[in-house]
């Protein structure tokens, strides 16, 4: 079996996370000790207690999700020793989990990821006045047709493809008003489902080149090592090369297409995966494995159960 980790991004937050692993693993724990010390923040409480209007919160969610997947990792590495380099073959993460997936693999340490996503959240919501910008789901449409309806909505203004999931799932940012003519284009042409997405920026798209400045000035000095584990980057959905192309890919990420579709069959083709393991909160990698690569494994890992049953099968 090969084995790949995956690492979800903003959207899987929910009250609670993390907190069974804490109560069950003194690794869980050690790991949001050092992220709350990280940001000099009780980030920790949030997660295990919300508000959820809080936790939602970019600059909160971002550093929080990236917690709750590394306690995870924390846990099989140290509690039941499972050697990371020597049986999983890629990691990659959406979006804000590539960072994940980076510190998962000691490219990051955990501070600096804290600290990291936390700019990051902190910058991607700063880009953009609230209002100006919007995101929306299609569903049940190809790559293709998806760019053609972001093109034709956009009437100068921007739309943008933000994220390429696959089965049929693809989200175009940009513009309020073009991402809205985006959804009846949409809806004229047939697509299954069109829907405004409930966030609060229009990430991955060119409105977000302000973030990408202040991530490029971070990254420029952040100390980034030789992962020890493959890492399939968002934005080239093929494994990144050295701490430089780490830099760069991260940078680019911020207003860049999410190729996760192309990630994954990356991972499950030419990579040779067939099992996928979602590290972290919710299961929507999960979900999209098992569409994207359905002759592959995907489980969560995200409760004490799911890492007791995990193990018995690695």
């Amino acid at each position: 079996m090969s084995l790949a980790f995956v690492f979800p991004g903003q959207g899987s937050q929910a009250v609670g996370m993390g907190k069974a692993l804490a109560e069950a693993f003194p690794a869980a724990r050690e790991v949001f000790s050092e992220v709350d010390d990280a940001l000099n923040q009780h980030l920790s409480r949030l997660m295990f207690e919300g508000p959820l209007d809080e936790l939602t919160l970019t600059e909160n969610a971002q550093p929080a999700l990236m917690a709750a997947s590394l306690a995870v990792m924390r846990v099989i590495t140290r509690e039941v020793r499972f050697d990371v380099a020597a049986k999983v073959r890629f990691v990659a993460g959406h979006s804000l989990g590539e960072y994940s997936a980076l510190a998962a693999v000691g490219a990051f340490t955990l501070a600096d990821a804290a600290r990291l996503l936390k700019l990051r959240g902190k910058a991607m919501q700063a880009a953009v006045p609230v209002g100006v910008g919007a995101m929306a789901a299609l569903l049940g449409v190809d790559l293709a047709a998806a760019r053609a309806i972001a093109s034709d909505a956009a009437q100068g203004e921007v739309c943008d493809i933000a994220n390429d999931n696959g089965a049929g799932q693809v989200v175009v940012s940009g513009h309020k008003a073009a991402v809205e003519r985006a959804i009846e284009i949409a809806k004229e042409r047939g697509v299954k489902r069109a829907m405004a997405l409930p966030v609060s920026a229009p990430f991955h798209s060119a409105l977000m080149a302000p973030a990408a400045q202040v991530m490029a000035g971070a990254l420029k000095t952040a100390i980034i090592h030789t992962p020890a584990v493959p890492v399939v980057a968002n934005v080239t959905a093929a494994p990144v090369n050295g701490p430089d192309d780490i830099r760069a890919r991260l940078v680019e990420q911020v207003t860049a297409t999410v190729r996760w579709s192309e990630s994954v069959t990356f991972m499950a083709g030419t990579g040779g995966v067939t099992r996928f393991a979602e590290l972290g909160a919710g299961k929507v990698l999960t979900g999209l494995a098992k569409r994207l690569a359905p002759d592959a494994e995907a489980t969560a890992l995200g409760l004490p159960a799911d890492i007791e049953t995990f193990m018995k099968t690695v």
